[in-house]
């Protein structure tokens, strides 16, 4: 009777064990679906969590699902190399001391945060976004071609803008206004000679508008800011009122980047 009560005992062990194993495995799995859900930006936006958020208006077509739609952004390097006398790098012997980044939050940014959440919306006369516009958005979005800048702003805003790479079979077909319409050596946005390998369409109009790197990058961070606060708006992002606020922080220091001329490119990205 003993033994067959160890052998009962032992059996009744090992299925405790294995069905905690499966708890731990569910219990994860729950948690990785809210993480999915719970914390999508557009820095990593869930596609399977919200599809329906991510509309042409605001991503290149075919792009990939890490950068928000193809949006490009900047990494910071986490280190700097010291220079030998007569600018060459110091013999590899060299310890590299990490750099670690650290923040501290602007109380009257948080403020103007916080009376936006309260009732968010896409008014430019709100202190949150007045200040953005000002700072950030205008500065961004401002290009030699000041009546097409103007254009661009107005469809980010509509969300009516459509970015896509450029194909070869496409290139014959740019009609007529070519100089105003840039091409796939010139930027419509910029004026500059540059290689352009995607084009813009604002809204129902029928014109392409071939844009730089440069300029792509600009108004990707610029999408990727309207993106997060209309999924603010429309009650998807359930993080607290501070981790909302150094996203839109982090997007604003984006937009600013790319205003200085940095962007990625897809050897970059790889």
């Amino acid at each position: 009777m003993v033994r067959e009560a160890n052998v009962k005992q032992a059996a009744a062990e090992k299925q405790l064990k294995e069905a905690q194993g499966k708890i731990d495995v569910l219990q994860a799995e729950v948690s990785a679906l809210k993480t999915m859900v719970l914390t999508s930006t557009p820095s990593s936006p869930n596609r399977q969590a919200h599809p329906q958020l991510l509309s042409p208006g605001t991503r290149s077509k075919g792009a990939s699902p890490r950068h928000g739609g193809g949006h490009t952004r900047n990494k910071s390097a986490s280190w700097a190399l010291p220079l030998a006398p007569g600018g060459n790098l110091d013999p590899p012997s060299v310890s590299l001391q990490p750099v670690r980044e650290d923040k501290e939050m602007d109380n009257v940014l948080y403020a103007e945060f916080l009376t936006w959440k309260d009732s968010p919306s896409l008014d430019r006369t709100s202190a949150f976004l007045g200040r953005i516009y000002r700072e950030d958005i205008s500065p961004c979005l401002s290009f030699t071609k000041s009546e097409l800048s103007q254009s661009v702003q107005n469809a980010v805003e509509n969300n009516s803008l459509t970015i896509e790479p450029v194909a070869v079979s496409a290139v014959p077909m740019v009609k007529a206004n070519a100089i105003e319409c840039g091409g796939p050596k010139k930027c419509a946005l910029s004026g500059m000679s540059r290689s352009c390998k995607h084009r813009i369409k604002l809204g129902d109009r029928e014109s392409y508008y071939y844009i730089s790197p440069s300029s792509r990058a600009r108004i990707t961070a610029v999408c990727n800011f309207f993106t997060y606060i209309r999924y603010i708006q429309q009650g998807l992002v359930r993080h607290d009122a501070e981790q909302m606020f150094w996203e839109v922080t982090r997007l604003r220091r984006e937009m600013t980047v790319a205003k200085l001329g940095f962007y990625l490119t897809d050897t970059d990205q790889g």
